[in-house]
């Protein structure tokens, strides 16, 4: 609705409302957003600004009672935004789409019905080769969001995850110098007269680009390791300055960790675990007290040390360093998340409404093909298939026999 000014008889100007037309997708569909039982998420995968945008174009969202209470949204404000509410978790779980920030349990994936479609990240930490039998089992269309590309080959739900992270962790590994949490009680920016704190960090990517804005800032000594040196180059151009920068080569990255105070693993594998580039050893010879914070640990992490660890018990200490390897590092801010993530899966449920459904959007959009992993009962991510022992199928030979 929009206002409409009219003028009376007695000439005193009123408003009145005007219909707006709002354009119906082609295909509407049943989006359902299930509350997590994961205890260490806080996210929602859409919020209300969303929902609202989503029912305007003329789909239902079905939302579990409480699913956005712990990233401060309200069951009435899912209400006011078109979302109809339930308690039941069971009819929740028999909407077309299942939107999920964790992947689901196999409990939960026992309420799914046949040929639905799952977006959810994949988390490489929590899949186990039951899980993928179960989907396959129920022939769900199971999505990753975290490899989903964009058109211009960039991945949206890491790049906006992965701002956060970058920002977070400089603030966690700030306390985790501090004395309280067993560090070597260093402040990370340093003063006058007294050497700053040197972070190391393992990546070039969008986690590092906003690590490193934020240590430099708090006046850290930064310096960034990434095999791939167009990243290195341009993490350079986008900070504005000369950076201490290197290949990923073992004898300069030891030479670094020995008396590095905070190295941060932000290594994004495109497909699959991503590679172990500090081992066991390499860790033993860091200093008492310095801090390893593993980003990639959703991925497998990139630490050979490392173990998933959650918001309740963030760190472990090995060999003497603190190691912190939580998966869900973005869920720490829990509405700004949320939002974000909102913001890229609203758009992609919004394009395969006009294109015709999800099914359609498979056949026609290759950025959307590249994060699913199960399809009909099979199993189309090559590097699952080698880890859990799965018959691999391509998924393009597939979509080409109408399968």
């Amino acid at each position: 609705m929009s206002p409409q000014i009219f003028k009376s008889s007695e000439g005193v100007f009123q408003t009145q409302l005007q219909q707006i037309q709002v354009e119906k997708s082609k295909s509407s569909f049943v989006i359902g957003i299930p509350k997590e039982t994961y205890i260490d998420e806080n996210r929602v995968v859409l919020v209300p600004h969303s929902v609202h945008k989503l029912v305007a174009l003329g789909h239902r969202v079905m939302v579990e009672a409480g699913a956005g209470a712990r990233s401060n949204f309200t069951d009435l404000d899912f209400t006011e935004a078109g979302a109809e509410v339930t308690e039941s978790k069971e009819l929740v779980y028999q909407s077309e789409i299942i939107l999920k920030v964790v992947p689901p349990t196999l409990q939960e994936i026992a309420l799914f019905r046949t040929n639905q479609v799952l977006i959810s990240p994949l988390q490489m930490p929590l899949i186990s080769q039951d899980y993928l039998q179960s989907l396959r089992q129920k022939r769900v269309t199971a999505i990753a969001m975290e490899y989903l590309k964009s058109e211009d080959g960039t991945f949206p739900l890491v790049r906006i995850m992965s701002e956060i992270a970058g920002l977070a962790v400089i603030h966690t590994a700030a306390e985790l110098l501090c004395n309280h949490a067993g560090g070597r009680g260093v402040l990370l920016g340093g003063i006058s007269g007294v050497t700053p704190a040197k972070v190391l960090i393992l990546g070039a990517g969008a986690v590092a680009e906003y690590a490193t804005r934020a240590a430099l800032a708090l006046g850290a000594s930064v310096r960034i390791f990434d095999d791939e040196i167009h990243k290195l180059i341009r993490i350079q151009n986008v900070i504005g300055r000369q950076l201490y920068t290197s290949s990923l080569d073992p004898v300069p990255l030891l030479r670094q960790l020995i008396s590095a105070d905070v190295v941060i693993g932000a290594i994004h594998s495109k497909e699959g675990r991503t590679p172990v580039v500090v081992t066991e050893e390499m860790v033993t010879n860091m200093k008492q007290g310095s801090v390893i914070i593993d980003v990639s640990i959703d991925q497998g992490g990139c630490f050979e040390t490392s173990q998933l660890t959650t918001h309740d018990k963030p760190t472990r200490i090995v060999h003497g360093v603190i190691h912190y390897a939580v998966p869900n590092i973005a869920s720490k801010v829990s509405r700004t998340a949320s939002t974000g993530m909102s913001n890229i899966v609203a758009p992609i449920l919004k394009k395969a409404g006009q294109e015709g459904g999800i099914e359609q959007l498979i056949y026609t959009n290759k950025g959307f093909q590249n994060g699913i992993y199960t399809y009909k009962g099979c199993l189309t991510n090559k590097y699952l298939s080698e880890r859990f022992s799965i018959k691999y199928t391509n998924l393009e030979l597939l979509l080409t026999t109408g399968f």
